[in-house]
């Protein structure tokens, strides 16, 4: 028996019959033969071969909520995705999940998220003339452009956790659930923390009401929004929160959109980077010979729209900056370093 056969083997005496098993999955888009001499179940492939791309290294350097903000403590999509991971995997394992589908599901999660976070994210459907949505492009990322247009050819259980993380499709497997659900407790909750840490909110703002339900403090919140949905889930044999902590954590949502993530000092230069886009977009749109040589095949087989977009997405918010002042200022006026 090989090593990857005894871990198959493993998961069915030690995880919950309601795991996604490895040796269960729906395969690839393009099919694999194990190797002989691997020592990794398919789920953990896959996260190997998210850890490794390219698009993984430069959610380092992409925006969270505030846009280069002053200090090294501000979370970017990279601690996003850490912390996003670590409660997803708390879970995963208090319930006797498969931790290995959920902790690649998180990992991949946005890869699709573009320069200045939701702020890219709308100038990009400005642009386009229809929604682009962060989770299709992180699918579109790992299916398509990663690996020099090959993919990363990631398993079906991952694909669709990956897609389902948020909008309308729900996730198949319980471990993708897990992932939707500690992704709104991850944000909501460093989020809090970040517009504290810029001076635009105090614990005491937070409506007493939901501090009474889940806690006062950082700490507090996540674990109780945690053990809540262990609590529940293991009851209802489904991925859920109690009424009165789901009630709780949506308006924890909603009191964020108000005051944080629409709040003019979180967004004041929203407007300048969404115009950055738009900017580079149309540059790109009548220039097409200016993109990357390895983005020139995409324009054969994609069309100009796509393969701008997909650039543009992949981005990371310092090199948009660069390339904008590459292109728009002249050279005697740039700030060098």
């Amino acid at each position: 028996m090989t090593v990857w056969e005894e871990m198959e083997r493993q998961e069915h005496l030690r995880l919950n019959p309601l795991a996604a098993f490895s040796d269960c999955s729906k395969g690839r888009p393009h099919p694999e033969e194990p190797r002989e001499e691997d020592v990794r179940t398919c789920y953990q492939r896959d996260i190997d071969r998210i850890v490794h791309s390219k698009s993984f290294r430069r959610l380092m350097h992409k925006t969270q909520v505030f846009l280069r903000p002053e200090g090294d403590h501000y979370r970017t999509r990279m601690t996003h995705t850490l912390e996003v991971t670590r409660i997803a995997r708390t879970v995963t394992k208090a319930l006797g999940l498969n931790e290995d589908l959920t902790e690649a599901i998180a990992m991949g999660h946005d890869l699709g998220h573009t320069p200045f976070g939701h702020a890219g994210e709308d100038a990009l459907t400005r642009c386009l003339g229809k929604p682009f949505r962060h989770n299709e492009q992180s699918l579109r990322v790992v299916d398509v452009l990663e690996n020099d247009g090959r993919g990363l050819n990631l398993t079906h259980e991952v694909r669709l956790g990956i897609l389902g993380h948020t909008g309308e499709h729900i996730p198949e497997t319980l471990e993708g659930q897990i992932v939707r659900r500690s992704d709104q407790i991850a944000y909501v909750n460093h989020d809090i923390d970040d517009a504290i840490r810029a001076g635009i909110l105090t614990n005491e703002d937070i409506p007493r009401a939901i501090t009474n339900v889940l806690g006062y403090n950082h700490r507090d919140r996540i674990n109780t929004l945690v053990c809540d949905a262990i609590r529940t889930s293991r009851e209802a044999k489904a991925i859920s929160l109690s009424e009165p902590v789901d009630k709780a954590l949506q308006d924890l949502r909603s009191f964020m959109f108000e005051k944080v993530y629409r709040n003019p000092v979180a967004k004041g230069e929203e407007t300048k980077a969404k115009d950055m886009l738009r900017r580079l977009y149309e540059y790109y749109m009548d220039n097409p010979q200016a993109l990357p040589e390895d983005f020139q095949p995409q324009l054969s087989f994609d069309g100009m729209e796509r393969t701008v977009c997909d650039y543009i997405a992949g981005m990371t918010d310092k090199y948009a900056v660069d390339k904008f002042t590459e292109i728009f200022v002249p050279a005697g006026w740039r700030v060098r370093g």
